[in-house]
C-alpha cells in the first residue's frame, strides 16, 4: 500500500483521483479519477469504486469490493468484510454497491458467502442510516431507506422503496417487498407482502403504506385497489390459497392495476417463510 495519490482512468487517460495523504490505497484498487478518499481510510487491491464517490475519513473498504457512481461514505464504516459466517473459509466472494447511495455512520456491509449466490448487494439511491448491518448475501433494491441500527441476517431481501424503522432487525431469508414500511424496534421472523405497513413484537399488519405512494405519484384509484388487495389477505377470513386466487381474480377485474395485485400475489406464492399475518 502506499500514502501518494492513485492514478485513475478517464477515457483512456491517466489523472489524479483526491486521496488524502494520510488515506492508504493499495495500488491495485480501481478509483476513476474523481473519486475523493478522506484522512486515514484504507482501501483494499480488489476494491473498485466509480465517478464521484467521496469516502469519508476512517472508512475500510475491502475484500472484492464494486462501488458504484455518486456515492457518499461518511465515517466509521466497514465495508467488504468477510461475512460473519462460520462455514466462510475465505471464498472469494463480492460485495456490490450501485449509485447514488448514502452511507452514514458506522455502517457494516459485509461480502456473500459462497452458500447462496455468493455476493451482497445494494441498489441504487439508497438512504443508509448509522449503524446499519447488511448481512452476507443480502439482496437491497433501489430507494430504500433504513433508520439508524436496522439490522439485517444474512440472505435478506429488501425491494424497492422499503422503509426499515431504526432498531428493526430482520430473521434470516426474510423477504421485505416493495413499499413495504417497517417500524421501530420491529423484530421480523416472517415476510413482509409489498406495501405493507407493520410494526410491533410480535410484529403485526396495520394497513398499507398510503402516504408513501401517494409521495410516489400512485393514483387515488391504484392505492384504493391495493388497499382492497390488503383487505383480502388480512381482513377477509380467506386462507393464504383462497387469497391469491381472489387476488388473481382482482387482477382480471382490474387490468390497470394488475402489475400492482401480481406483485402482491407473486410474493404471497414465492414467501418461503410464511408472511406476517
Amino acid at each position: 500500500m502506499h500514502h501518494a495519490q492513485h492514478h485513475g482512468h478517464t477515457g483512456g487517460s491517466l489523472t489524479m483521483a483526491k486521496i488524502h495523504p494520510t488515506a492508504l490505497v493499495d495500488p491495485k484498487a480501481s478509483l476513476e479519477a474523481s473519486v475523493e478518499i478522506g484522512p486515514y481510510s484504507i482501501i483494499g487491491p480488489d476494491v473498485v469504486i466509480g465517478a464521484g464517490t467521496r469516502v469519508g475519513p476512517h472508512v475500510v473498504i475491502e475484500g472484492c469490493t464494486s462501488i458504484g457512481a455518486d456515492n457518499t461514505f461518511f465515517q466509521f464504516s466497514s465495508i467488504g468484510a468477510a461475512p460473519q459466517d462460520k462455514k466462510y473459509q475465505g471464498e472469494p466472494t463480492r460485495l456490490e454497491i450501485g449509485d447514488r447511495n448514502t452511507i452514514r455512520e458506522f455502517c457494516t456491509f459485509n461480502r456473500g458467502t459462497a452458500q447462496d449466490l455468493g455476493v451482497t448487494r445494494l441498489g441504487n439511491d439508497n438512504w443508509m442510516m448509522a449503524y446499519v448491518h447488511l448481512a452476507h448475501d443480502c439482496q437491497i433494491g433501489n430507494h430504500t431507506i433504513f433508520a439508524n441500527n436496522a439490522q439485517l441476517a444474512g440472505h435478506v431481501q429488501v425491494g424497492d422503496w422499503a422503509i426499515m424503522g431504526g432498531f428493526s432487525n430482520v430473521h434470516q431469508y426474510c423477504k421485505i417487498g416493495a413499499h413495504a414500511m417497517v417500524g421501530m424496534s420491529t423484530s421480523l421472523t416472517q415476510d413482509v407482502p409489498p406495501f405493507v405497513i407493520l410494526s410491533g413484537n410480535p410484529a403485526a399488519a396495520h394497513g398499507i403504506n398510503i402516504e408513501g405512494l401517494k409521495r410516489r405519484g400512485f393514483s387515488r384509484e391504484a392505492i384504493a385497489a391495493i388497499r382492497n388487495a390488503y383487505k383480502l389477505i388480512y381482513k377477509s377470513g380467506l386462507s393464504l390459497e383462497e387469497a391469491k386466487l381472489a387476488l388473481a381474480a382482482e387482477e382480471q377485474a382490474h387490468p390497470e392495476f394488475a402489475p400492482h395485485l401480481q406483485s402482491l400475489r407473486e410474493f404471497l406464492q414465492q414467501a418461503s417463510r410464511g408472511i406476517v399475518r
